[in-house]
């Protein structure tokens, strides 16, 4: 018998607690597919997830407890827990789809770096015309630069 959870929206949430099964009804265009398929991920350790879609802007998602003897206050546990979940993976996606150029050109960057150094006919063809780039602090100085001896100073002649 579905029921509404004590402190959960009536419309959004209701749980079956005999059968230890809880129902959360998502708004999609709060929530991206991907940031529910994430959160349900983080669940399929702990209880059984079933993803529906019943309308074009709704996603349901079902939570059946593993255990036996799932209590009102432990689905109520479970749907909090899915939700701030929910949350998290939506802002975590969210910062992915921003970034998305600089995790490329990052990710580029460390594939090329994995291939090896380059070849005799790649440096042949690179071009070492290239103006030098500003380095303010001489961080880019090799060791010999920035320690090398000083010359030491004259005696003086005088006398």
């Amino acid at each position: 018998m579905s029921e509404p959870l004590f402190g959960m929206p009536g419309e959004a949430v209701v749980a079956d607690v005999g059968e230890g099964v809880v129902h959360l009804v998502v708004d999609a265009r709060l929530y991206p597919l991907e940031a529910v398929y994430a959160a349900s991920y983080v669940f399929i350790a702990r209880c059984w997830v079933l993803l529906d879609k019943p309308e074009p802007d709704r996603i349901r998602v079902s939570l059946t407890s593993k255990g036996e003897g799932a209590t009102a206050d432990d689905l109520r546990a479970l749907v909090g827990e899915f939700g701030n979940e929910l949350l998290s993976s939506a802002w975590r996606h969210e910062i992915t789809k921003s970034n998305r150029a600089m995790i490329e050109a990052v990710t580029m960057q460390a594939f090329a770096g994995a291939m090896g150094p380059p070849s005799l006919d790649e440096l042949a063809a690179f071009d070492f015309s290239d103006e030098p780039f500003d380095d303010p602090l001489g961080i880019a100085q090799s060791w010999e630069e920035k320690y090398k001896k000083k010359p030491a100073a004259e005696p003086d002649g005088g006398g």
